[in-house]
């Protein structure tokens, strides 16, 4: 696998989340064609160029989950209108997008 241009499709897809919405590490891994490489995902969006303004911080694990070392994630997400649960985790039914239909899908 060559890890340049698998970051390079990460960093497109990640570009087309919408404000307001989130999309998880393996269903990003799964659009690039590596289903199996949701923590790569994870490895190239810690390293994104600042230059390219990308909105990093819609992305959490499948459960809703936030990074914990990274404390502006929840107030760059709730000024975008994302809601939490009690729990401090993204409402996954309500925000998680789906690049492919451009909608909410069902992760129950």
């Amino acid at each position: 696998m060559d890890r340049t241009l698998f970051y390079r499709e990460v960093y497109a897809v990640v570009a087309e989340i919408p404000k307001g919405r989130v999309m998880t590490y393996g269903q990003i891994a799964r659009l690039v064609g590596y289903s199996r490489y949701s923590r790569m995902v994870g490895q190239a969006l810690s390293c994104v160029p600042e230059e390219l303004g990308l909105p990093c911080h819609r992305v959490v694990n499948s459960c809703g989950r936030l990074v914990p070392s990274w404390k502006e994630q929840k107030i760059l997400l709730e000024a975008e209108g994302v809601s939490f649960k009690e729990n401090g985790c993204v409402d996954m039914k309500r925000c998680l997008w789906n690049l492919e239909i451009g909608d909410d899908i069902d992760v129950g």
